[in-house]
């Protein structure tokens, strides 16, 4: 926590420190969020200050009938519209459930998405 001036700010050095962002899973509160704006915690406050120069990667889950909102669609566009890469939802039996689209990747689709993003992505170091 910061007190004065030129203290760390943690949203900020984490920025700084990253390659790379990945939100998996990225539920829907936090995609509203996110699409709008907010930064009310420390994930939306380093999303917002965010490099946009650098990769940041998002796997929606959500129930189903969340997925299918039409709101949902619209904040996954404007996500895409900063730049953001979707990794997208996959349909099967959900922690609920239901039965449907909205269940987060598979973690080898996710693991092969972030290897491909920083293999294409100039100037990340790899270790």
């Amino acid at each position: 926590m910061w007190k004065q001036r030129c203290d760390p700010v943690l949203h900020i050095d984490l920025r700084r420190w990253a390659d790379l962002m990945l939100v998996a899973p990225l539920d829907a509160n936090t995609l509203g969020k996110v699409a709008s704006g907010i930064c009310d915690n420390l994930l939306t406050c380093v999303i917002r200050a965010w490099d946009r120069s650098k990769p940041l990667l998002f796997c929606p889950a959500m129930n189903t009938a969340m997925w299918e909102h039409p709101i949902t669609a619209q904040q996954v566009d404007q996500l895409k519209a900063f730049g953001y890469i979707e990794i997208p939802c996959v349909a099967k039996k959900l922690v609920c459930g239901d039965q449907g689209l909205g269940a987060m990747a598979e973690v080898e689709t996710i693991v092969d998405k972030v290897r491909e993003t920083l293999s294409q992505h100039d100037g990340v170091q790899h270790g």
